[in-house]
């Protein structure tokens, strides 16, 4: 979920809200987020869980994880496998005396 969110990051948001709610009220803070964010985990298993138990039996093993955008094109576009990666785009590792390629058209 944060994962372009660093230790910096957060040591400056935590400094920040160090300053805005104060002392006393920063815990109470946190611990009401870390509360509102379990509820809404454990509402999105239970909407998860009655999307499966609606569908039926067919759908019911769906891995609904898979259907993220960033996962089905990670999966398809950027896997290893030899039948997924297209030819021009797998990289053969050059032989010791073999020049590198150049492209005088391309300089």
């Amino acid at each position: 979920m944060f994962n372009s969110l660093g230790w910096p990051e957060i040591s400056v948001l935590l400094v920040l809200g160090l300053f805005v709610f104060g002392p006393e009220r920063l815990p109470g803070m946190a611990a009401e987020a870390g509360r509102a964010l379990r509820r809404l985990r454990q509402y999105t298993k239970g909407l998860t869980d009655d999307l499966k138990a609606e569908l039926g039996p067919e759908v019911g093993d769906l891995d609904l994880a898979s259907l993220n955008p960033k996962t089905f094109v990670r999966k398809h576009l950027f896997e290893d496998d030899d039948e997924l990666v297209p030819a021009a785009r797998r990289q053969v590792p050059l032989a010791p005396s073999e020049p590198a390629p150049w492209d005088p058209d391309a300089t």
